[in-house]
């Protein structure tokens, strides 16, 4: 695919600026070949009975002092058993170089202070 690039000039799309491949597992479409891997490992778990509710996606407005800031995405959440058997949420975002964005830092600092979640990086 052709786009136009800066000053009007015409580049080849290069695709993931990480070099992250797409993969899909069960019909799912996922941004890298490791979330798609980290997906089928939590499935796993989610059998055994480790973790329940997993989900894909799940989204959180990142809003201070009723202005929105911006949103965060994370890859899955789910419930994850305690060895005294309890439960705990666990909001989790497969990294690799993306982890270096320029935003990252802030919206995991804004996660903690807005709703509470430290979220957890493979």
């Amino acid at each position: 695919m052709i786009v136009a690039g800066h000053a009007g000039n015409i580049a080849p799309r290069r695709g993931n600026k990480y070099r992250a491949k797409k993969a899909t597992v069960d019909g799912i479409g996922f941004d890298s070949i490791k979330e798609s891997k980290r997906y089928l490992q939590l499935r796993l778990l989610e059998r055994a009975g480790r973790i329940k509710d997993l989900e894909l996606k799940p989204r959180y407005e990142l809003e201070v002092s009723g202005v929105k800031i911006g949103r965060y995405t994370g890859d899955f959440r789910y419930l994850e058993l305690q060895a005294h058997g309890t439960w705990i949420l666990v909001v989790e975002d497969v990294k690799g170089y993306s982890r270096h964005a320029r935003d990252y830092p802030l919206r995991m600092k804004l996660m903690k202070a807005i709703h509470g979640i430290e979220v957890r990086q493979t």
